[in-house]
């Protein structure tokens, strides 16, 4: 019994791992969009300012591309919304290697960023949005 419940808890274990560095499929400009900004999320969870830096500049490269033609007109409209919004966040964090202005902004890219998936209902990969208690605001994840 005790085995069964050591390998209960260690393949739990593995799910959430597997879970939480699962990145969705890029077929769509959605999903390149949210696997740029889970990057971002895990450099900033790593505190590493400079790949931080960097995925941001992949989030700006890829929110930048020209429009999804998988988007039907209202999605588009929503997007085109946020899009200014969530460029602007990524260049600041893109812009510095200080891990506490990128998390600023980043706080305020995750509220857009999940306004835009909540509308929009594209992304391959189940999201789900996080309360985080030292910084008192929400990201998706």
């Amino acid at each position: 019994m005790k085995t069964l419940k050591t390998l209960s808890f260690a393949l739990i274990l593995a799910f959430l791992a597997v879970a939480s560095n699962a990145k969705p499929a890029t077929s769509n400009t959605i999903d390149k969009i949210v696997a740029a900004y889970l990057d971002l999320k895990n450099a900033l969870v790593n505190s590493d300012g400079n790949a931080a830096k960097t995925k941001a500049k992949d989030l700006v490269t890829v929110l930048s591309a020209p429009g999804d033609a998988s988007l039907t007109a209202a999605q588009q409209k929503i997007f085109s919304k946020y899009q200014d919004k969530l460029l602007f966040d990524s260049r600041h964090i893109s812009e510095t290697n200080t891990v506490e202005h990128q998390r600023e902004h980043f706080a305020s890219l995750s509220t857009n960023m999940y306004e835009v998936l909540k509308a929009v209902k594209l992304n391959s990969a189940t999201l789900y949005q996080q309360y985080c208690p030292m910084k008192k605001s929400l990201l998706v994840k």
